[in-house]
């Protein structure tokens, strides 16, 4: 289950990460940006509930243990970077789904074309006008894209680290089947 959810939710990220950038810095026509404006949005409510269901299944399943030679601050690194992980998992769609909510537009969210989505009274909660809160919840929507990108970039290059420099392992508990590169597998160890 960790395995599925790790992947469904990774892959969702990077292709709202992709939406993202393209809804704002391609020259799309207006009626296909609005189609992805749509489809970034249904991902994005589909990232929140699997992120939801992931920290669940974190609080309630122990995950394997990390190799017992890595050093305090390499553990400490990972645990950060996976807190600060799963606060944007759950962060970003949270403030996605206020920032269509406070929209001037006022454009239903229909998840997949089949679904109808409440909005939030976001603005009745923070005492803000929509006119206020647009923008104030584009930019912390923006700024958390570009700091969910350096996450993701950290948490691949960390892992593809300890699959082809340190061979121990790590990436393996993640892609079942891998490879094993390097030291002995634990299994083999007397």
């Amino acid at each position: 289950m960790a395995i599925a959810l790790h992947w469904t939710i990774g892959l969702g990220i990077i292709a709202m990460l992709v939406m993202g950038l393209a809804m704002t810095h391609a020259p799309i026509p207006p009626a296909q940006k609005f189609a992805l404006f749509q489809l970034h949005k249904s991902v994005g409510i589909t990232i929140l509930l699997a992120a939801a269901l992931r920290l669940l299944w974190r609080f309630t399943h122990r995950p394997p243990p990390l190799p017992g030679d890595m050093p305090g601050w390499e553990k400490g690194a990972a645990g950060g970077t996976h807190v600060l992980l799963y606060g944007l998992m759950i962060g970003m769609p949270l403030v996605g789904w206020a920032l269509v909510s406070a929209s001037p537009l006022n454009i239903p969210t229909v998840l997949y074309g089949r679904i109808p989505w409440p909005h939030i009274p976001v603005t009745a909660w923070f005492g803000w006008t929509k006119a206020q809160a647009s923008p104030v919840l584009a930019d912390l929507h923006a700024w958390g894209g570009y700091a969910l990108i350096a996450l993701v970039l950290l948490h691949a290059g960390a892992a593809l680290r300890h699959h082809l420099v340190l061979r121990d392992g790590v990436l393996r508990r993640m892609i079942p089947g891998l490879p094993w590169l390097g030291r002995p597998r634990p299994e083999s160890s007397p």
